[in-house]
């Protein structure tokens, strides 16, 4: 019998469906929204990492993460390498990126039934570029096979649907996730993307990235012209920006190193929660009558 009230179905390599078990109206569903994980990095907190997916399986909880699973920088050829920044685990391993599948699908196989999708960072494109082997493919390869529960694979950019009928009624709610790129200014933490993101991907209910190492959500309220079988009506909806956070401490104590060097300051580290559920809505239609009707929404809180 499944843990997790949903299935996960792949409609192409980066186009997954999520159907929701449902009883009734008043049912909800959670999922943890992550990334930056840096599983192999020194600085990786991997207390925290557990307590999250403990709580994740706690709640029955999907987990979708969005890239850079692995830090993966301290390879023979690497010209990031340095000394500190290998964890002892690997530290004499002579297949190193070997060690790092092992090690992160060791770590995460009892999560399996949980992760709806694990995408790719720029840490992993790196890999796959520089060394021809796809380190994330490897790692739900051998979750899979460790915990007998299909782990899909993402790309750095791609689209979960998720689906839910009660009542004869059906629901959906699509979600972008991408990675991210560039960097993260001072003052904006990234928000200056929002714009363009909502330009560019205006289907999405909820876009996802990760890379900066922020941790926020924001609404954006959008007119929208609805038509079903309640009639037609104008609606205010909210499409939601999210970035997810890290699970890497860049900081430390401020002495040194190459975040130090940036100038930057310590990061919040942790991820995002989501909420979904069936919200009962107004809306006027065409006949300027108020039609009330449901909506698949999300609500988010930082998970910490």
């Amino acid at each position: 019998m499944a843990n997790v009230p949903f299935k996960v179905r792949a409609a192409t390599r980066n186009i997954h469906l999520v159907d929701l078990e449902c009883t009734s109206r008043t049912n909800e569903w959670w999922f943890l929204l992550s990334g930056d994980r840096h599983h192999d990095n020194p600085h990786a907190d991997h207390t925290l990492e557990l307590k999250h997916l403990e709580e994740a399986k706690a709640k029955h909880a999907g987990i979708i993460d969005v890239g850079d699973l692995h830090c993966a920088m301290e390879g023979k050829f690497d010209p990031r390498r340095n000394k500190a920044g290998i964890r002892e685990e690997h530290a004499m391993a002579p297949d190193y990126l070997d060690s790092l599948v092992r090690y992160a699908s060791d770590f995460y196989a009892p999560y399996s039934e949980n992760f709806v999708v694990i995408g790719r960072g720029n840490h992993e494109s790196a890999i796959l570029k520089n060394c021809e082997t796809d380190i994330t493919e490897r790692t739900c390869e051998r979750m899979s096979q460790i915990s007998g529960h299909k782990v899909h694979a993402g790309g750095y950019g791609g689209w979960i649907k998720f689906n839910v009928c009660v009542n004869n009624e059906r629901y959906a709610l699509d979600l972008k996730y991408f990675h991210g790129s560039g960097g993260a200014a001072l003052m904006s933490f990234d928000t200056l993307k929002v714009r363009r993101a909502a330009a560019v991907t205006p289907d999405a209910d909820v876009i996802v990235q990760g890379h900066v190492h922020k941790q926020w959500f924001l609404p954006l309220s959008r007119e929208r012209m609805v038509c079903d079988k309640h009639g037609c009506r104008i609606i205010s909806d909210i499409q939601y920006h999210v970035r997810t956070g890290t699970y890497k401490d860049e900081f430390g104590d401020g002495h040194s190193g190459w975040h130090i060097e940036q100038g930057r300051g310590p990061e919040v580290q942790g991820a995002v929660w989501m909420r979904l559920y069936l919200a009962k809505k107004a809306g006027r239609s065409i006949s300027d009558k108020i039609k009330t009707y449901y909506q698949l929404t999300p609500e988010f809180h930082l998970a910490h």
